[in-house]
């Protein structure tokens, strides 16, 4: 496969065969080299015969194998003659972070520590199939599928300043919840308020530095300060509207004109294509919902603790999501369906989607670091919409599958390390540890050295964890 240097951090692949498109890959080298063990660079070639794509398919330096494209993976697709794919996407749809700041410092934590995560660990649900004390019916959920976070904002758990402070103020409008199956609905409405397992975990962390005064002063961040971070999806709902409308792509489509099967798609127009978009909006608005509702017991738990906490959101932020934005393109300003894989938003200042609060600044953008290390706050910026069209990287990425860590790496061993370093952590098994190890994660620190020496997002503040709790 030719790959071609550009220039310092970025990386091509050129237009050839069945490709539509070249694809970019921007990575230092230590960070291509980590990239180059898996299929990435394979998938994100296939990714570029895809029809009506736009400019590049794109990997970001998080980039890794993934179902169809490689998570990391960015793509714009024309309206009119583009597809939309649950491979660009992802199973677990709007796999997303918040974080939460307080107005507790570090040593608050320190000297409740323990009480801190099992208070959490208990109240907040985790684990495979896990499930919710939170009952809602059928009726509701539709409409907490169609409403996202305002919908349970509404019913008294949390407040507006909430949802404010989320992408799409917690809710995508083209959500329809009957085009959600009635399996989807089954595996998810016990699931709400959940974090499910995985990569997935609830953080308190201190902040422990600050890269740019002005811009943290924005976002209310100061050193030492407590922040809280909740990294989680759509749970089973969301995962069965991804299988669902696989089959049904598959079905309807085959896969004769396909470099890899898992790549299956629909046209943006196609009735299925449509129905995919309003099912994954709908599983979109489930993961906004979810992550309020444990927002809203974190603050309860940790009220019992420290009674005059006070918990806002700085923001929530998608992952594995597709979204229909206004881009420049040739010079004009034009409307296209960008899948974002593991991969994040990080638009400048000015544009209409930046919550209010921030819009002269730009949309906060948030990388959470793989188990016991640093997890960052950045800033999107007009250079992002120039060269990624608008996303940035969404966590560190792997470099070792599941299975490799469970093999190689002691969960035992891990809790100890953490705990010689400060951290508690209380997880479901010794099992899940040792798959969430540092170890099988590339470097974050250099993972954001290089998004902020490209400039598609900028440092604002490192926080470090104290507790940690995973399913």
């Amino acid at each position: 496969m030719n790959l071609n240097k550009i220039s310092k951090n970025v990386y091509e692949i050129p237009q050839e065969e069945k490709m539509e498109v070249p694809a970019r890959i921007f990575a230092s080298e230590s960070i291509l080299e980590n990239i180059k063990k898996d299929k990435t660079l394979e998938q994100i070639k296939n990714v570029a015969c895809l029809p009506g794509i736009i400019d590049y398919a794109i990997a970001l330096p998080d980039a890794h194998q993934g179902y169809g494209f490689p998570i990391g993976g960015v793509a714009a697709f024309d309206v009119d003659k583009g597809i939309i794919s649950p491979g660009g996407v992802g199973y677990d749809i709007n796999c997303s972070v918040r974080l939460l700041k307080t107005n507790l410092t570090k040593k608050d934590i320190l000297s409740k520590q323990k009480e801190v995560v099992e208070a959490l660990y208990k109240r907040i649900p985790s684990g495979v199939g896990r499930g919710s004390p939170f009952n809602i019916s059928r009726k509701e959920l539709n409409k907490l599928l169609e409403n996202g976070a305002k919908y349970i904002v509404e019913k008294g758990f949390g407040k507006k300043e909430d949802y404010l402070h989320m992408e799409e103020e917690g809710c995508l409008k083209e959500a329809n919840a009957e085009k959600v199956s009635d399996r989807a609905i089954k595996r998810g409405i016990g699931q709400l308020g959940t974090l499910g397992a995985g990569n997935h975990f609830l953080e308190v962390q201190f902040v422990d530095e600050i890269f740019d005064d002005k811009v943290a002063k924005e976002f209310g961040i100061e050193k030492n300060q407590v922040t809280i971070m909740i990294h989680c999806g759509s749970r089973g709902l969301g995962h069965q509207v991804a299988s669902d409308y696989i089959k049904l792509m598959e079905d309807e489509y085959g896969f004769e004109n396909l470099p890899d099967r898992e790549l299956i798609n629909a046209p943006i127009k196609s009735k299925l294509g449509k129905d995919y978009y309003s099912a994954m909006c709908a599983a979109a608005n489930f993961a906004f919902a979810n992550k309020q509702l444990i927002t809203h017991w974190i603050r309860e738990e940790l009220e019992k603790l420290f009674p005059s906490i006070k918990i806002d959101v700085v923001y929530d932020i998608c992952h594995n999501i597709a979204k229909f934005e206004e881009h420049i393109i040739n010079g004009k300003k034009k409307i296209v369906c960008i899948h974002r894989k593991g991969a994040t938003r990080a638009f400048g200042p000015g544009r209409k989607e930046v919550p209010e609060t921030y819009r002269k600044i730009g949309q906060p953008v948030i990388i959470p670091g793989s188990m016991g290390t640093a997890s960052y706050l950045l800033v999107g910026t007009k250079k992002a919409e120039e060269l990624t069209f608008g996303s940035t990287v969404h966590g560190a990425g792997r470099i070792s599958s599941r299975s490799k860590a469970i093999r190689e790496l002691s969960g035992e061993e891990i809790k100890e390390e953490l705990r010689e370093k400060g951290i508690e952590i209380h997880a479901g098994s010794m099992k899940s540890l040792a798959e969430e190890a540092p170890e099988a994660y590339k470097d974050i620190d250099e993972v954001v050295r290089v998004v902020d020496e490209l400039g598609i997002s900028k440092k604002v503040a490192r926080m470090k964890p104290m507790v940690v709790v995973k399913g």
